[in-house]
């Protein structure tokens, strides 16, 4: 799984509340008009500006606060391709594989605002293309990644009838 776009930089500590405001609670069931407003609260410009394939890249504990899916999903609608982060908080990554949206942990340090990086899910490469740099992650398992392919963990049981995942694909 191979993905191209541009890095929307954030710093630690990027709570749902930051990505879905809370304020805005009323949108919970229009989740496409809830996507306008992703991460405003972090920058005013990321939802107009963010194009399809760009990633979202954060410091440590990215997605703390609520167990709501609806942060990650947002995160997804607005298309952006991955999330990386130094470490993220446990029920966000969770939610961000069952609705389909990678999240990668990495050191995020040379990466910086609107560097173009090209990842390979399967290799664990982040390039960064900007500047000319190859950064090493853990590759994502090919049960993980079908999972991603299927466009997380509903949909892959909607396809397969199954949680049953092979490895050896």
């Amino acid at each position: 799984m191979r993905m191209e776009g541009k890095a929307w930089k954030f710093g630690d500590n990027i709570s749902t509340d930051h990505i879905a405001p809370g304020r805005l609670f009323h949108l919970r069931s229009n989740l496409p008009e809830l996507a306008k407003h992703v991460l405003e609260d972090a920058d005013p410009e990321f939802a107009d500006k963010v194009a399809p394939g760009d990633f979202v890249v954060g410091g440590k504990n990215f997605g703390l606060g609520s167990s709501r899916e609806h942060a990650p999903t947002i995160i997804k609608l607005a298309g952006v391709s991955a999330v990386l982060a130094k470490s993220f908080a446990r029920i966000f990554f969770r939610n961000a594989v069952n609705v389909g949206l990678p999240v990668i942990i990495c050191d995020t340090d040379q990466i910086d605002a609107y560097d173009e990086l090209a990842i390979d899910l399967s290799k664990g490469i982040i390039y960064n293309k900007t500047k000319s740099l190859e950064l090493r992650t853990s590759p994502l398992p090919k049960a993980m990644i079908r999972l991603l392919d299927d466009g997380g963990l509903a949909a892959h049981v909607s396809k397969h009838g199954d949680l049953v995942v092979d490895e050896g694909e």
